[in-house]
């Protein structure tokens, strides 16, 4: 009987890594031209080199480094604050525009195709912040792979327009935006299948396309956001320390 759960639990998880391979594959070929020309783009805006690698929290706590193209100005690793602000003053000429059409996240499909990533899932946050989560709710987002794309990232896709109206954006951060970002996760992992995952790749691909066509709403304000899903959350957030 233990077998056959340990089988029967396994059956999505292949389901899922068969279908990010088969993604990441296809992608990583039809946009190679394009991700080529991204890459000779950041090489020749600025001085630095092409990827910017950030560790990350991974499946069950495990730490990796993820891809990115380069959208900032290069600076040794740990200089300044994991959280880009508002029209920060960092941010290239070509980083400006793959930081608007979402271009610089298409770098992890190397990640998707190593196997630390799929196409959909929780994003990974920096270590620095996975500190804040709530053991409970740490167990639960982290019990799977984190994503390129979520309801979540799809939500907060204007966050740095949102903390920099901030005082704090660290402490606003933590205490308003990381709790949301949670539950929403959290219900990700309780809803999570083929048919969620087609249906956020679907969402994903309509919002970028909006995005590179022109339409972008306004950020609304913090306050006007919708409470978590999880109503601990906010309760169980650690403060730093």
């Amino acid at each position: 009987m233990t077998r056959l759960t340990a089988l029967s639990a396994l059956g999505p998880r292949l389901l899922k890594r068969a279908f990010d391979l088969c993604v990441a594959s296809a992608a990583l070929l039809l946009l190679s031209p394009l991700l080529l020309a991204v890459a000779v783009a950041v090489r020749l805006d600025s001085p630095g080199p092409v990827f910017y690698r950030q560790e990350r929290v991974g499946r069950g706590g495990r730490v990796f480094r993820i891809h990115k193209f380069r959208t900032m100005a290069h600076a040794p690793p740990g200089s300044g604050l994991p959280l880009t602000v508002g029209d920060d003053a960092r941010i290239t000429r070509v980083g400006r525009f793959l930081r608007h059409s979402k271009w610089d996240e298409l770098a992890q499909l190397i990640d998707v195709w190593r196997g630390v990533m799929s196409i959909v899932g929780p994003r990974p946050e920096v270590p620095r912040y996975v500190a804040h989560y709530p053991e409970a709710l740490r167990a639960k987002v982290l019990s799977v792979k984190p994503g390129i794309t979520d309801d979540c990232s799809l939500d907060f896709r204007d966050e740095s327009d949102w903390l920099a109206r901030s005082a704090d954006p660290e402490r606003t951060y933590i205490d308003e935006i990381l709790p949301i970002k949670l539950a929403l996760q959290a219900r990700y992992v309780d809803h999570a299948g083929l048919l969620t995952d087609l249906r956020i790749v679907g969402r994903t691909a309509a919002i970028l396309l909006g995005r590179i066509i022109g339409r972008r709403a306004a950020p609304p304000p913090l306050d006007t956001r919708p409470p978590p899903a999880h109503p601990t959350a906010a309760d169980d957030l650690e403060r730093p320390r």
